[in-house]
């Protein structure tokens, strides 16, 4: 196994449209979600190991789930744990864990993934890595995987390529459009011209701290500040002030929409990020009826396409009910309408403006 490839796992999201299962001191990529045995967390390290070696993976993270980190994956050691003591989106998480990896070693070959995403047809994923990662060695680019969109989603992100700027299967991107409209969508997936957005990176250590000199100076200075203090005692004190510096941005809107170097991967693997309840429903068994349920006790009657969350030992009846969201976890109850799902969102928010953090 080379070392010099690395994986960095972007794990410090809260999951709230997963609320009330997913919540801030246990989101849901540190919950076994899919009921496989292994959380979200667990399988895309697990997935890793087979790419690099594991003292070459780091996971960035909120703080606060350091624990859970070590919990869920024994024998972690700390300069592995990035801990990030404020939110701030994607681009410093990536500038944070780059300029760290880049110190220990200047040769470095990054993988990025998401922490919390489903991934079918692993060879194939792990065949399109390996692929990326070699591409990597002998190129400058700032690469990232698109999938093969299969329906005109308005939840993700799509990639426009070039297909006549093509090289070892590798494509040169010529635009980014984030979720777009429905109408748009549909034009997207029928062109034949778009790939969806994995949120999945491959690049040189110093080719995207070179980008972040270039396209987000403000980001790539407050961690430039850094290199002596990585991987010394000092690390957590300085990271503390640099995040209270930093501005909320992605990596996306900071240097991959504004670079001249930025390549695709067309991948074909079945994939999700698991981003809604609907997700869910898409992947998880389900009954006659296309139900989902989770709970020893639960009883239902003429109902149909519904998702059931309940802890077990609790007694839980519907009849004579359809497209219906029934989660309950920590003493929090949500019954939502399964079609307007994204109207969670705003039920957290209310929810935060009466009665503050903790029921989040």
């Amino acid at each position: 196994m080379d070392q010099n490839f690395f994986g960095v796992i972007m794990a410090g999201g809260v999951g709230s449209r997963f609320w009330p299962l997913s919540r801030k001191k246990l989101p849901k990529q540190f919950i076994d979600i899919l009921s496989t045995g292994e959380t979200l967390f667990q399988t895309t390290y697990n997935r890793l190991l087979q790419l690099c070696p594991s003292q070459n993976i780091y996971i960035v993270i909120n703080e606060t789930y350091r624990d859970i980190v070590k919990e869920q994956i024994p024998g972690i050691e700390d300069d592995q744990i990035l801990g990030e003591p404020h939110p701030r989106n994607t681009a410093p998480c990536v500038a944070y864990a780059s300029f760290k990896i880049h110190k220990k070693n200047p040769k470095a070959i990054m993988a990025v993934l998401p922490s919390d995403h489903l991934i079918l047809e692993e060879e194939n994923f792990l065949q399109t890595m390996r692929k990326g990662f070699e591409y990597s060695k002998e190129n400058n680019h700032l690469l990232t995987l698109g999938l093969q969109p299969t329906r005109p989603d308005t939840g993700y992100g799509y990639i426009q390529f070039e297909e006549d700027n093509v090289n070892e299967g590798v494509y040169k991107v010529k635009t980014f459009t984030e979720k777009p409209n429905e109408e748009l969508a549909e034009y997207f997936v029928n062109s034949g011209e778009f790939l969806w957005n994995s949120g999945m990176f491959i690049w040189k250590a110093s080719v995207i701290i070179d980008a972040l000199k270039k396209y987000n100076p403000e980001t790539y200075n407050i961690f430039k500040k850094g290199i002596k203090h990585y991987f010394e005692a000092e690390e957590k004190e300085f990271i503390h002030k640099a995040y209270e510096q930093c501005t909320m941005i992605s990596i996306d809107y900071a240097v991959m929409e504004k670079a001249d170097n930025v390549y695709i991967i067309p991948a074909s693997f079945h994939w999700s990020d698991i981003g809604t309840w609907n997700a869910l429903h898409a992947f998880s068994k389900k009954d006659e009826n296309n139900n989902v349920i989770k709970g020893d006790m639960v009883m239902v009657r003429n109902t149909e396409n519904c998702i059931i969350y309940m802890p077990n030992k609790k007694l839980v009846a519907l009849n004579n009910v359809k497209d219906l969201i029934v989660v309950e976890a920590d003493g929090v109850l949500l019954i939502a309408d399964k079609n307007k799902e994204q109207d969670i969102r705003n039920v957290v928010n209310d929810i935060k403006i009466k009665y503050g953090e903790k029921f989040i």
